[in-house]
């Protein structure tokens, strides 16, 4: 993969979740032609009637079904981000960014806002104006390699805009007119309360 503005990687994805208190979840995705993000071909967002429970240490069972629902039917995926960690630790104890890197079969950056206490091998990222760093991890590339992407990603704040906007559309839940058709059919009050969460 080059790690250029425009990687011949194919569609790069920068995703979150938000979950709601009703049980489901909101899963948006920033799609993108190159790993720079500056060329951002489509924006999706699932609904997910229902998702696991939070257990301590299988976080992927409870973000994966969402991760699966956003991304279904995309072809030519080259490049998922998570907001998140890719590995735990040194020794590669899988984290989000792994098992999705199982799953899709392609290379995820594990961006994460806060340091987690056992992955010190995370590269430590600060961009923008920010004192703080970010801390990323991947699956399928070399660190090194991701952290210079995660470095060079559009934005000129902390966290890259592709994945600021992921999480603003996870939280928010899109307009009814911009869903995309497998969404379960919701209703107007729906919609609010869901953006409300």
């Amino acid at each position: 993969m080059e790690t250029g503005d425009r990687p011949d990687c194919g569609v790069c994805a920068a995703v979150d979740v938000h979950y709601l208190r009703t049980g489901g979840a909101w899963a948006a995705a920033v799609l993108a032609a190159d790993a720079a993000f500056a060329h951002v071909l489509a924006e999706r967002i699932t609904a997910v009637p229902w998702v696991a429970p939070y257990r301590p240490g299988e976080f992927y069972l409870r973000e994966l079904p969402p991760l699966r629902s956003v991304l279904e039917d995309l072809s030519g995926l080259g490049l998922l981000v998570v907001d998140g960690y890719a590995d735990l630790d040194p020794d590669g104890r899988p984290g989000l960014g792994a098992r999705a890197h199982a799953e899709f079969g392609i290379p995820v950056i594990g961006v994460a806002k806060s340091r987690f206490r056992t992955a010190i091998h995370a590269v430590p990222v600060v961009r923008g104006s920010s004192a703080r760093p970010l801390f990323v991890t991947s699956a399928g590339m070399p660190a090194d390699d991701a952290a210079d992407l995660v470095r060079r990603m559009a934005g000129r704040h902390r966290l890259p805009d592709a994945l600021r906007r992921a999480d603003t559309f996870a939280r928010t839940g899109p307009p009814i007119a911009t869903m995309i058709q497998r969404q379960p059919r919701l209703t107007r009050t729906d919609t609010r309360n869901a953006a409300d969460e």
